[in-house]
């Protein structure tokens, strides 16, 4: 059985639309697309150049070192 009470009238500050978090969610998230598309973007149009090499390849990337490092280098 309905209710015979009045419901009081909603505050139009409690809406969803009025919430400044959800702004700011949803401007983040955009702005989180639209960088990832941007990224997508500059990267296909700055391709890396092929490795003078010999050595077998998959996926263009050499499976040898094609020379021996200086014994002060950093890489490990």
């Amino acid at each position: 059985m309905p209710s015979l009470t009045p419901r009081p009238p909603e505050d139009s500050r409690n809406r969803w639309f009025h919430q400044p978090v959800v702004w700011l969610g949803g401007f983040i998230f955009l702005a989180s697309l639209a960088g990832c598309v941007w990224m997508i973007v500059l990267g296909s149009q700055h391709a890396d150049e092929s490795l003078l090499t010999n050595a077998p390849q998959i996926m263009k990337m050499p499976l040898d070192r094609s020379a021996e490092l200086p014994p002060d280098s950093d890489v490990p």
